[in-house]
């Protein structure tokens, strides 16, 4: 599909993150139409979802978030080196990764009592180290990476509230807290910032919020657990064959 305004072409492909294989046909498709990338931004995501599995069996809220975005990316690699020095790796991350721990053995809470929102912290936790760990494996391309907290958005995000927490949290969000979190344009600044600011021409692997740099936790900083993740996503994503 592809929109056209104020003479900018806007070319829409789907993909659903949570199918690896949706997320390799929209690889190829674009790796076929596009001679190169300038900016890729991982920004979808989900939150706080019941119970659920995507297709290939992983957690939802890990398999959506990170998982997928890590697959894409991998597979676009090819065409951000063809964008050449400069081009960006934006990841949408949370403040929530300070309250999260990577559960190794267990990542897709298989056999560990399933916590909504630990399991959301988890996933936004693997987007920080992720794009850590990305900066030093593209850093040689001169490919630079960022991961940041948005600030809390009025979106669709919350969606899953009434199913995971029943009536009245939900009730109670919508009345009280919605109405006086970030609007949608708002919330862009800091993924805005991420992606086009120039004062950031020569930083990457780097963690920011409100537009400015700030230190990820101290989890998120756990160079040996950025390379463990690594590892562990390149199999179950298929990348590394076993």
């Amino acid at each position: 599909n592809e929109i056209r305004e104020d003479g900018v072409d806007i070319e829409v492909e789907k993909m659903d993150l949570s199918s690896l294989q949706s997320v390799r046909d929209c690889a190829e498709r674009l790796s076929c139409r596009l001679e190169k990338i300038d900016i890729l931004l991982n920004n979808a995501g989900v939150m706080v979802c019941p119970e659920s599995r995507t297709t290939e069996g992983f957690e939802m809220q890990i398999g959506t978030n990170h998982f997928g975005p890590f697959l894409l990316t991998n597979l676009l690699l090819p065409l951000l080196i063809k964008g050449g020095k400069g081009s960006r790796v934006v990841t949408v991350s949370s403040i929530a990764h300070s309250r999260g721990v990577i559960q190794f053995d267990d990542i897709n809470w298989e056999k560990t009592t399933y916590a909504p929102v630990a399991a959301y912290s988890q996933s936004k936790l693997a987007n920080v180290l992720f794009s850590a760990e990305l900066a030093e494996r593209v850093k040689q391309y001169g490919i630079n990476t960022y991961s940041l907290h948005p600030g809390v958005i009025n979106t669709d995000l919350f969606r899953h509230l009434k199913e995971t927490y029943g009536d009245f949290i939900a009730g109670f969000g919508e009345k009280f807290v919605l109405p006086i979190l970030k609007t949608v344009e708002s919330g862009a600044q800091t993924s805005l910032y991420c992606c086009l600011d120039e004062s950031l021409d020569n930083q990457t692997g780097k963690y920011y919020s409100d537009c400015r740099e700030k230190e990820p936790s101290r989890r998120g900083r756990n160079r040996d657990d950025a390379k463990r993740l690594w590892d562990l996503s390149e199999k179950l994503t298929g990348l590394k064959p076993t």
